[in-house]
């Protein structure tokens, strides 16, 4: 399939047949240095890793895995019910040194590349912007990236995920660390291990401040989130 968007093909064999139609986005950073070295990981059939897309930092978008199949990037993860989020999503590595090589903000030509790539599928599949995620998001127990610097709100104002609360309730929200809880499992995340869940919550939500704890902004901030979604304004 001919994409404009596409600088170049490089397929991976590793991917299979979805199981589910394609209703999330899930971003990673590669982690390694350079990026031949991530794409030479993900077209390994012995690694049994992969991802849809590779975008480097000089902006080139590098197609491994058809959309319609099902490719390796989310490993155990979990989102809003879904235990295979592999099935259910499209998967989008940037080439990153990640926190393992000297964490740091993301390039702008990088970015800049993302942002059509993600509109195209975004509107191809209804994908909705509280379903634009990162792997963090759905692996918190095992996964950081993209990370506290990535500029998610960069991408909220093009409508391409949900933005981050700005009216939040001067009024207490959830009397107790286990409404909390409950509250991000509604929202989407695994809380099996409860700190790790709150620290990727605050990493997507709270950057500034990662610590795992359960505090008065991180309430508020749930609060505004699942109750905009109640009000059908997250779509």
């Amino acid at each position: 399939m001919t994409d404009p968007l596409v600088h170049r093909e490089q397929p991976s064999p590793n991917f299979n047949e979805r199981q589910l139609p394609i209703s999330m986005v899930v971003l990673h950073y590669t982690d390694m240095k350079p990026v031949e070295t991530a794409l030479e990981k993900m077209c390994d059939p012995e690694a049994e890793v992969s991802a849809h897309y590779c975008i480097t930092e000089e902006g080139d978008v590098i197609r491994l895995v058809p959309e319609d199949k099902r490719a390796w990037h989310a490993g155990v993860s979990y989102w809003r019910g879904h235990k295979d989020v592999n099935s259910a999503s499209i998967g989008i590595e940037l080439d990153h040194p990640g926190h393992a090589l000297g964490y740091r903000g993301f390039a702008d030509a990088q970015i800049e590349a993302l942002v059509p790539l993600l509109h195209r599928i975004v509107k191809a599949y209804d994908i909705p912007r509280a379903n634009v995620v990162g792997h963090s998001d759905v692996s918190p127990l095992r996964k950081l990236d993209p990370g506290e610097l990535f500029p998610w709100e960069r991408l909220a104002e093009y409508g391409l995920c949900l933005p981050r609360p700005d009216k939040l309730s001067p009024d207490p929200v959830f009397d107790n660390d286990a409404a909390f809880y409950l509250a991000l499992e509604r929202f989407g995340y695994d809380i099996t291990d409860g700190r790790k869940a709150v620290e990727a919550f605050q990493r997507r939500w709270r950057p500034e401040r990662i610590d795992g704890m359960i505090d008065g902004e991180v309430r508020a901030i749930l609060f505004q989130l699942l109750l905009d979604r109640d009000r059908g304004h997250t779509r």
